[in-house]
């Protein structure tokens, strides 16, 4: 094990951070793309610093291949932006670069110092950036090149010992950003580390905070339990914190006025689990009817004109699911499987100017320019 020294104000070596070595963390090589890697490797060529950051170590360190790695650095935006010329600079006041390497996006930050507090956007050191970061086990650098991992805040015993522990005072870290709340509870699913009761009970007494967190917040942060096949688990600790009533308070309301709701709404996430467990490429859409089948089963008018019982179901669907406000084509591809579900098959609408044609390939009377132009409706039924 290593020590990793800083001055202080009076240019005395002040230990900082221990270093855990290749022996002593075990994390996979192989678990790391090369293209992060030629990043880092740039960067270095450079003459700026660069690791691996975040929730990519906390991965590696418990021996899964992370989906993102995100990096971090001391040259700034506009630098980073003129050595890589597949990139862009996104953000208006926090300012991040996306690197692209096909499909694939790495997002690279540069270290933030505390000069305006947890949330500010001034430019800093390593030492003053672990500072801003929520856990310690998201608070980890890994160098890739030297194969370490730089521990500041004694992370890696707490992913060791499960705890989750903030960083960040307790009396500031959710007050500063009310999301941290949710993301607690998708960290403790997703590591097994347990939020100790302390932070537990200040997330309840601040669960508020959440209400007037925009709409696309947390849209973003359900999409994430959607695809992270952990979704039943995250959302009863949600729920066990009081704060799945700030994410869905229509669900939150059916869960607590109906047992039979709440045991058919979390067989419907542990089917959807095992779905995404599969491996397979699915559409968001797919994903989200998971979320609504259960009050489809509830509003849709099963022997009702199929055009009618679609739009009052999708029209009941969209407040049941605010204030998450997901691509409107996913939501309603999602009422058209739960329709199609329960036997009511609901074909999406064909795009503007295409001709209808009948069996014989024909253009049917009325359409293809001939006659008055329909409006294009929302939807056609099967039938």
């Amino acid at each position: 094990m290593l020590i990793r020294y800083s001055p202080d104000a009076k240019g005395r070596a002040i230990r900082k951070a221990v270093i855990y070595t290749k022996k002593e963390h075990n994390i996979p090589r192989q678990y790391i793309d090369n293209d992060a890697i030629r990043i880092i490797t740039h960067l270095r060529n450079n003459g700026f610093d660069a690791c691996i950051v975040g929730g990519a170590v906390r991965d590696l360190l418990i021996g899964k291949k992370p989906k993102d790695i995100d990096i971090v650095t001391n040259a700034e935006p506009a630098r980073i932006k003129r050595l890589f010329r597949n990139s862009r600079i996104i953000g208006k006041r926090f300012r991040l670069v996306h690197i692209f390497f096909g499909d694939h996006i790495y997002e690279v930050s540069t270290f933030r110092s505390l000069v305006d507090g947890t949330t500010g956007n001034v430019f800093g050191t390593m030492d003053e950036d672990v500072r801003r970061r929520d856990f310690t086990i998201n608070a980890l650098y890994y160098d890739p090149l030297k194969e370490q991992v730089i521990d500041y805040v004694g992370g890696v015993k707490d992913i060791r010992n499960r705890k989750l522990v903030p960083v960040i005072p307790l009396a500031d870290i959710f007050q500063d950003d009310p999301v941290r709340m949710i993301r607690a509870a998708k960290y403790s699913v997703s590591t097994g580390c347990v939020i100790p009761d302390k932070v537990g009970k200040v997330m309840r007494k601040q669960s508020h905070l959440l209400q007037p967190v925009s709409p696309s917040r947390l849209t973003e942060e359900l999409i994430k339990i959607l695809h992270s096949g952990r979704a039943r688990d995250t959302i009863t600790m949600l729920l066990r914190y009081d704060l799945f009533m700030y994410l869905q308070p229509a669900a939150c309301s059916f869960i607590d006025d109906s047992e039979d709701f709440a045991d058919n709404y979390r067989k419907s996430l542990e089917e959807l689990d095992a779905l995404v467990a599969s491996g397979e490429d699915i559409r968001l859409g797919r994903k989200l009817a998971y979320l609504i089948t259960d009050l489809v089963q509830l509003v849709a008018d099963w022997n009702g004109h199929p055009v009618e019982v679609y739009t009052n179901v999708y029209r009941e669907c969209r407040r049941f699911i605010m204030p998450m406000n997901p691509p409107r084509t996913e939501l309603e591809f999602a009422v058209r499987h739960c329709l199609k579900e329960g036997g009511l098959p609901i074909r999406a609408a064909r795009p503007r100017g295409k001709k209808r044609t009948g069996p014989d390939g024909r253009d049917k009377p009325g359409e293809g320019g001939q006659g008055r132009r329909r409006k294009k409706a929302p939807i056609q039924a099967s039938i």
